[in-house]
């Protein structure tokens, strides 16, 4: 069977060719990004360093990235922690809200700092099962994440 140039031949194209339909399919087929349309609402994907105490969790959709830093309360007696979070483009408004094991917040909004970031305090300190829900608004468009509270170290919050 191998010795036939035409089955030899045939192996080594097959695959070549079976890339280049991929791509092809993709570039004729394939769905072309679009900015965000005003008044529609596009999800925030979790970042790895949210799974782990890093200290920060990063929530990105395209080119909108968003960062959230839980800091501990108690040095100025303010009361929960103090919630920042930042963001590579301008927004409009920032909601946050701590879903705790029944699932269900009430959402804060976030106020916006001279330096440009969004602060806001937390009512209670996040628990081990916790989830932090944001909302976010740019451009007329909502971006919506939901992220586990496991990024906070042990002293943070």
């Amino acid at each position: 069977m191998l010795r036939n140039r035409h089955v030899i031949i045939a192996l080594l194209v097959t695959p070549v060719l079976a890339v280049l339909a991929w791509i092809g399919v993709g570039q004729f087929a394939g769905e072309a990004p679009a900015p965000a349309e005003p008044g529609r609402a596009y999800p925030l994907v979790e970042q790895p360093n949210c799974r782990y105490a890093s200290g920060a969790c990063d929530l990105r959709n395209a080119d909108l990235e968003l960062r959230i830093v839980l800091n501990d309360g108690a040095q100025d007696g303010a009361g929960g922690p103090q919630v920042t979070v930042t963001s590579s483009h301008p927004l409009q408004r920032v909601q946050l809200a701590l879903a705790g094991g029944e699932g269900r917040a009430l959402p804060g909004d976030l106020a916006l700092s001279a330096g440009g970031q969004w602060v806001g305090r937390l009512r209670t300190r996040p628990g081990t099962g916790d989830l932090l829900r944001l909302v976010a608004q740019g451009d007329g468009a909502f971006y919506y994440g939901e992220v586990t509270t496991a990024f906070a170290r042990p002293g943070d919050s």
